[in-house]
């Protein structure tokens, strides 16, 4: 069965898997990125994963897969197949590209930005399929977005569109990574939610999750606090609906998980900022944790499908 090589890379874990060429998974497996050892061996558990997965697939379904996709995080070339910087992982200029193909016995590789690679996935097969145009925007530790137009994820002119989390929209405000003040991640992440419910609760162990508990159960403190986030993030959205005339919004990682505590008031809030804008629809996103593989899994049949016969 003809198939490829999928691999997500994150700053804790790695999630890898074998996807036939109609998006079916054939096999699913995660690992340790363990990044305490240092980024080259961080690199080396990438290529080690996916020589087993390589192997694996040659065993279980008789050819060796005909292609790979890895999802990374950081600053990434995809052009080049170049992993160009990752804080949280500490690399610099991996040729990630090279590297997976020397160890993929040549095959193609395809190298794409984690969140990116996600929206793909999500705007094909998942919370935006058939939306021709879409912006995925994962709330996490920080916030990032992907911009979808007609199937593809816009990367802009040197690999940085969709950073919707350093627009500023509290000036002033807290001090970002980036060495701005009041950055949107800041104040409405799920890290930045955490952040003010263990000082608003007194509880240093408490989280962006617990504080959603809260709010569902009636907590004055915590709607304070998940009310401050929510409309930091809607002054973001708009902004990026201004700019880009979405027509669905796909919001994401750990505070989507919320559900409604989240969605109710923030279609609230997005609704009542918007004037001459078309509101887009606003809805969870779908895939989950697993959207990044599925997306590389993606880039790696997009890949095959634009390579030229000898």
């Amino acid at each position: 069965m003809k198939h490829v090589i999928a691999l997500d890379v994150g700053g804790t874990g790695m999630k890898a898997a074998l996807i036939a060429d109609e998006g079916t998974l054939l096999h699913e497996a995660r690992r340790a990125t363990g990044r305490e050892r240092g980024p080259d061996a961080v690199v080396e558990t990438i290529l080690e994963f996916a020589a087993e997965l390589c192997e694996l697939g040659r065993e279980r379904f008789g050819v060796p897969a005909c292609a790979a996709g890895v999802a990374v995080p950081g600053i990434v070339d995809a052009e080049n197949g170049i992993a160009v910087y990752a804080a949280n992982l500490g690399w610099r200029d991996v040729p990630m590209r090279a590297l997976l193909s020397r160890r993929l016995h040549g095959i193609p590789v395809a190298l794409g930005h984690d969140v990116r690679t996600g929206g793909l996935a999500e705007g094909r097969i998942g919370a935006g399929r058939g939306a021709d145009r879409f912006l995925f925007v994962p709330l996490g530790t920080g916030i990032a977005g992907a911009i979808g137009i007609a199937g593809r994820i816009e990367a802009g002119a040197h690999g940085y569109a969709g950073e919707i989390g350093h627009i500023v929209v509290r000036p002033g405000g807290p001090a970002c990574g980036c060495g701005q003040y009041g950055c949107l991640e800041t104040l409405a992440s799920a890290s930045a939610v955490s952040r003010a419910w263990a000082g608003a609760s007194g509880d240093p162990d408490a989280d962006a999750a617990d504080c959603a508990k809260a709010v569902e159960s009636g907590d004055g403190r915590a709607r304070e606090v998940w009310l401050a986030a929510v409309g930091a993030l809607a002054d973001g959205l708009v902004t990026a609906i201004t700019l880009l005339d979405p027509r669905t919004l796909i919001i994401g990682g750990g505070l989507a998980e919320a559900g409604e505590t989240l969605f109710t008031p923030l279609r609230k809030a997005v609704e009542e900022r918007v004037t001459f804008q078309r509101l887009p629809d606003i809805v969870p996103a779908a895939l989950g944790d697993t959207a990044g593989c599925l997306g590389a899994g993606l880039l790696a049949w997009d890949l095959l499908a634009t390579e030229v016969p000898a």
